[in-house]
């Protein structure tokens, strides 16, 4: 099937030539003809399966066809996105598939002026793509009204669940229009993601799609079992090593994203970070760089890098194991886009051992569970110290105290995740149990200063 047999409008297919785009994917063949007939959908694919077009081309069909002013404050479609990144991206494919149409895309979302976004909204637009929590802050102050929107789009709605926007999503759905069609995203569709879907959708038509090949088939997967405090003399060596075009590596924390960037740079080696604490400017200007391949090497935590599309990356990193084994398929997904082929390097410590038997158990494959390389004490032992932080702009006293806070919590996390070598190191990870004290009866009393309080205040 062609683009050109779907019944999409000239300009669209003319824009769609323009990008060499002639055939469309699995989710678009399903979705488009669906969508063009005004039907609600509920869509269940992953990133990277053309997912955004599927619903951006029939959506421009309709404007194409359908001219209308756009309402004061408002607009005629709603996208919602759970982070800023894929948020630019989805309202670039809109300017892009839309370009030879007289069209207006505006996108909203935190880390920027809110005034500015105000004003751009004021005379109304015909797509707006938005973050939720941004949205409510403009609904809030009544600069903004979706009471006239004609077809809204939840996105990575599993994301929106696993962020904590449940209940914002609740408020926004109140301030919709009934009349309107909806289309809903996730890449995964357990219970209460179905319930979430019903109060979006009606009478919907669903749509899955299983991606072409399964990521195992399509990345190679390897394993290292290494201590916590050792996962950045192996990540250095790995970094010299791998023949890498381009690697996201995954932390768990946004404090381990800028640890792990510091001691990289501190060994000559250039990465970049992101993650929510750095500011939109930051996040845009790390991401073009490595996208354009000026840097390599993108640390980030799962949130900022979700629904993110690099193409031309060849390595995943998990310096650190998710603790949801869907979030495993998600990150190595990133190297095996459009039928690519890639390579998914994990280092597990003592403590993710469970992560890993859980990942492999979900993903029905087993990882092949490479040996640490024979300079890897020399490399512990020589690793080079993180270089200095950044100076940016000086921090508020709230800034200060809030970093201070997350620096002692993650100390003292690497503390407990801290195991011994000969442990860490064994794939098998069958080390005897360790001795419990044995249980002492507290003594009867008021704590452990029997008698020492006092009376006071008599006369």
């Amino acid at each position: 099937m062609q683009f050109t047999e779907l019944g999409l409008a000239e300009p669209i297919l003319k824009a769609l030539a323009a990008k060499n785009y002639a055939t469309p994917t699995p989710i678009q063949q399903k979705a488009i003809p669906v969508l063009l007939e005004g039907r609600d959908l509920c869509g269940i694919a992953q990133t990277g399966t053309g997912k955004t077009a599927a619903f951006a081309l029939p959506s421009l069909d309709h404007f194409a066809r359908n001219p209308k002013q756009t309402p004061l404050n408002g607009c005629r479609m709603l996208v919602l996105s759970p982070t800023r990144e894929l948020a630019a991206q989805i309202a670039q494919s809109f300017r892009d598939y839309g370009r030879f149409l007289k069209l207006s895309v505006e996108v909203v979302f935190g880390g920027v002026p809110i005034n500015r976004q105000i004003k751009a909204l004021s005379r109304g637009v015909d797509i707006v793509v938005a973050t939720p929590g941004r949205l409510l802050d403009l609904l809030d102050q009544r600069a903004f009204t979706i009471k006239d929107t004609e077809i809204f789009v939840l996105d990575e709605a599993d994301q929106m669940m696993d962020m904590g926007f449940i209940h914002p999503l609740r408020r926004i759905a109140k301030l919709l229009p009934k009349e309107r069609q909806n289309l809903f995203f996730s890449a995964t569709m357990p219970k209460e993601i179905e319930a979430l879907a019903a109060q979006f959708l009606n009478d919907p038509v669903k749509v899955s799609v299983a991606p072409q090949s399964t990521t195992a088939e399509r990345v190679l997967q390897r394993a290292s079992f290494v201590n916590q405090a050792e996962k950045q003399a192996l990540l250095t060596l790995t970094v010299k090593n791998e023949p890498i075009d381009r690697a996201l590596i995954f932390t768990r924390t946004k404090h381990g994203a800028d640890r792990v960037v510091r001691f990289l740079e501190g060994a000559g080696i250039q990465a970049v970070a992101i993650h929510g604490n750095k500011s939109q400017a930051q996040r845009t200007t790390a991401l073009q760089a490595f996208r354009h391949g000026h840097v390599k090497l993108l640390v980030a935590t799962d949130i900022a890098a979700r629904g993110i599309d690099v193409s031309g990356v060849s390595h995943v990193i998990n310096f650190e194991l998710p603790n949801v084994p869907e979030q495993y398929v998600h990150r190595i997904g990133r190297t095996a886009r459009a039928g690519a082929e890639g390579i998914a390097i994990s280092f597990v410590a003592d403590d993710e051992r469970p992560y890993l038997k859980a990942i492999e158990r979900t993903a029905k494959v087993k990882l092949e569970i490479v040996p640490l390389p024979e300079n890897f004490m020399e490399a512990v032992r020589n690793l080079p110290k993180p270089a200095p932080p950044r100076k940016g702009k000086p921090q508020t006293s709230e800034q200060q105290a809030k970093r201070a806070d997350g620096q002692r919590r993650y100390q003292d996390q690497q503390k407990q995740q801290r195991g011994t070598p000969d442990r860490a190191h064994r794939p098998d990870g069958d080390a005897a149990p360790a001795k419990k004290k044995p249980f002492r009866r507290r003594r009867s009393g008021v704590g452990a200063h029997k008698g020492a309080v006092q009376r006071t205040g008599q006369r």
